[in-house]
């Protein structure tokens, strides 16, 4: 199998993400792709923003194709979920918007270069070293120039090979995107669920229910740190934070990387309570190392059947984000949020209500393990398919 060197200046198109001041921005418009959107694995649009119709034909330049490579300028170390130099392909959902700042979007000019393969090459490790080494800045905050992107040499098989290893390595992306609309199926029915039974109370056995001040017989409204132990995680210095490692270390944005201890053991809910951020609920995934900019939230008393899940559907009821104080640095205090009220049901609602997320929540975690394993299997497959030392069947 015959290979060819090229350079990626000399094969790709390049466009890089538009810059536009924050009043271009609108309530509803064209949807925008910002660098902090962009994942690993993907697209993350949680907070997406939107550019004023008005500015489109003066931006459209900007605009995604189903299919272009995305790589993030800006970042912090490769093995962090805000890498610089990570790679995202746009499928369907995520053609049409327009890609911001701090991001380039590449497509193939060359009959020579497939462009699923060329996605390939921006997801490779040999590519993600490159970039993080042609970098410059600190460690937590590396700025790429499109000058060394267009510098990477690579080389490539003949066009057929190339789409032979695209459609190998494409059939385990669509089984890990396949799972993830999956978990987003089941954690968007969880919260309904909640929805239902303690905000709209809709429960079993609702219509005979006795309400008693606007709640049913027996459930309590009661302060949240009366419900849970609520405390800051530990101060981390930056200097004992290192790229890989045994616990997962969670800070203001999510993983920030990685530390030899624990200072939580299990699933608990995490409230940001630092940085923009502050009042964002997310949740931890089994032993680590959570930072002072979250607060976690352990219940009281387990026999009460708190779960994690429970408690993160209960603060985003809360809309914490609502409590924040500070204008340069937003946060949350425990002084700010402890005396909120929530609804705590009785025992046998709670129990019933368990019987039902517990397992919507254990498949939502197995599909993630599964995809693990599926990103770790197309991993190791890439560099050995683009190499040459597996062979590609005719």
């Amino acid at each position: 199998m015959s290979h060819s060197t090229v350079r990626l200046g000399d094969v790709c198109d390049f466009v890089n993400g538009g810059a536009w001041n924050q009043s271009d921005y609108a309530d509803a418009g064209y949807p925008v792709v910002q660098v902090s959107n962009i994942k690993k694995e993907g697209f993350d649009l949680a907070g997406q923003k939107f550019l004023n119709s008005e500015k489109f034909n003066q931006y459209k330049r900007h605009q995604i194709r189903s299919g272009d490579l995305i790589i993030a300028t800006v970042g912090s170390h490769p093995s962090l979920p805000s890498a610089a130099g990570r790679a995202a392909v746009a499928n369907d959902a995520i053609a049409g918007m327009l890609l911001n700042q701090n991001a380039v979007l590449m497509r193939s000019c060359s009959p020579e270069l497939y462009q699923s393969f060329l996605c390939r090459i921006g997801q490779s490790r040999l590519f993600q070293d490159y970039v993080q080494n042609a970098g410059k800045g600190a460690a937590n905050q590396i700025r790429i120039g499109i000058g060394a992107i267009k510098a990477f040499e690579v080389e490539i098989p003949p066009l057929q090979t190339q789409e032979r290893i695209a459609g190998i390595l494409s059939a385990y992306d669509d089984l890990i995107e396949n799972n993830r609309r999956r978990i987003a199926l089941l954690e968007q029915a969880a919260r309904l669920l909640y929805r239902e039974w303690f905000v709209h109370f809709r429960f079993p056995g609702s219509e005979t229910t006795k309400f008693v001040d606007g709640l049913p017989e027996g459930w309590k409204r009661r302060p949240i740190s009366e419900i849970w132990d609520i405390s800051y995680g530990k101060n981390l210095p930056k200097t004992k934070i290192t790229e890989t490692g045994t616990y997962p270390v969670h800070g203001a944005d999510g993983i920030i990387g990685f530390f030899e201890k624990e200072n939580v053991s299990e699933s608990m809910c995490l409230v940001t309570c630092r940085g923009n951020g502050s009042g964002n609920v997310r949740r931890t995934f089994g032993p680590t190392f959570v930072t002072n900019n979250c607060f976690v939230f352990r219940p009281k008393h387990k026999a009460d059947g708190i779960r994690f899940h429970f408690a993160m559907n209960a603060c985003e009821t809360l809309r914490m984000q609502d409590m924040r104080t500070g204008a340069a640095q937003p946060q949350l205090t425990l002084a700010g949020i402890s005396h909120v009220n929530s609804i705590v049901p009785e025992d046998d609602t709670l129990q019933s209500y368990n019987e039902i997320a517990d397992p919507i929540w254990s498949e939502a975690d197995n599909l993630r393990r599964q995809n693990q394993k599926l990103a770790n299997a197309r991993d190791l497959l890439l560099p050995r398919l683009m190499d040459g030392r597996i062979p590609i069947p005719e």
